[in-house]
């Protein structure tokens, strides 16, 4: 059969009841289902509307949610437009709504680091939230602190192609937030900045974390304990490494700056700073903690470089509990922090802030988990200390 929309449309409403169109009788003798019917002529909210015997504008509060219409009436809106394969005109929703129904997410790093583990994670979890509310994420990428970052940041704040902003990898003075506040634009963050604006947030006790990672290794007999951390501006860093120094007092242990080493939160960062590390420090740590997976994964290259055994002749742990670290060899001690889970949950936050309603746990903080694997899994004997040291 050959299917004119405007024809075909026609003779159904003009010579055909409301009864037949549910009996199966009816679609049979047509030879074609109700749902390809609907779905191949293209069908508008006047279609829906005009089957239910509804006005436009009851279809369409229906369709929006609005509780000024009969939750039996919306019930029976929306199974019918499913069954018509109805699809709303997004354009005018938004237009009537003044929203755009979709999020953002800037993220914070240069490629090709943007498919990192924790990114891609990350970003998985916002893209499922946002779909499960049928929203769009628009993603973009700008180093940290940069003239393209300020620019997208501008952009978006005056254009509005987004409702609502996900921050993450925070600075401690991050002018990212108090420029989002300044415009009054929706937003929530993964982690919190040292400043005395107040916003929603989920951050990680990696502070904690880190303390419990210097006592495993105390606890294993480690007395040479390294650090590659993050640059000094970012809020991660300033936490992970005060708990890197609190575990060495707990543990009774002197900090000795020669063997904290600096990386750029990525494999190649942590390679070169374990490089440094490994050449110039003597004797040689038994250990090493680093800011995240990446920089560890780095980190384990260049000790097999150097001819060390990880999990025997020095330990690396890491922190974020990627994929990643299940899968090198031997498998990576980490923290880690619920990264999908988090995303998801700040979606979550974000659209109250977006609705304007209160967020019931405006500050939410996670305590990461120690998984412990072979590449600090060894207790270190005098025999491997004295060889260490000697290399």
């Amino acid at each position: 059969m050959q299917y004119n929309n405007g024809a075909l449309t026609n003779y159904v409403y003009d010579n055909v009841s409301r009864a037949d169109l549910t009996s199966k009788t009816f679609w049979k003798i047509m030879g074609i289902s109700s749902e390809t019917f609907w779905r191949k002529m293209a069908v508008t909210i006047r279609d829906v509307a005009k089957r239910l015997h509804l006005s436009i504008t009851t279809v369409s509060r229906a369709l929006d949610g609005y509780a000024d219409v009969a939750a039996k009436t919306r019930a029976r809106v929306i199974h019918t437009a499913r069954v018509m394969g109805y699809v709303p005109s997004r354009a005018a929703r938004q237009l009537r709504r003044q929203r755009t129904d979709a999020i953002g997410y800037i993220l914070p790093a240069q490629p090709p680091y943007f498919t990192d583990p924790f990114s891609s994670t990350f970003i998985a979890g916002l893209g499922d939230a946002a779909a499960a509310h049928n929203l769009d994420l628009l993603i973009s990428t700008a180093a940290p602190d940069s003239d393209a970052e300020q620019h997208i940041y501008t952009r978006w704040t005056q254009s509005r192609p987004v409702d609502g902003i996900i921050l993450n990898r925070l600075r401690l003075k991050d002018w990212r937030v108090k420029y989002l506040a300044q415009n009054d634009f929706p937003f929530v963050a993964h982690g919190h900045a040292r400043m005395r604006l107040d916003f929603p947030y989920i951050e990680m006790d990696s502070r904690a974390g880190f303390v419990q990672l210097v006592q495993h290794l105390i606890a294993q007999g480690h007395r040479r304990i390294a650090y590659i951390g993050a640059p000094a501006k970012f809020t991660l860093q300033t936490e992970r490494f005060a708990g890197y120094q609190d575990g060495l007092a707990a543990g009774n242990l002197p900090f000795d700056a020669r063997l904290v080493g600096e990386s750029d939160l990525t494999r190649t960062g942590g390679y070169q700073a374990a490089q440094r590390l490994l050449a110039q420090t003597n004797p040689l740590p038994t250990a090493i903690i680093c800011v995240n997976d990446l920089t560890a994964i780095g980190a384990m290259r260049a000790a097999r470089e150097r001819g060390l055994v990880i999990g025997r002749d020095l330990a690396i742990a890491g922190y974020d509990g990627t994929e990643d670290a299940e899968h090198t060899e031997p498998p990576l001690t980490t923290l880690k922090q619920p990264i999908y889970n988090t995303a998801r949950q700040l979606v979550e936050m974000l659209l109250q802030r977006i609705a304007g309603e209160p967020i019931s746990e405006p500050h939410i903080v996670i305590q990461p988990e120690l998984i412990l694997r072979e590449s600090t899994a060894f207790q270190i004997s005098s025999r491997v200390k004295n060889s260490v040291a000697r290399r």
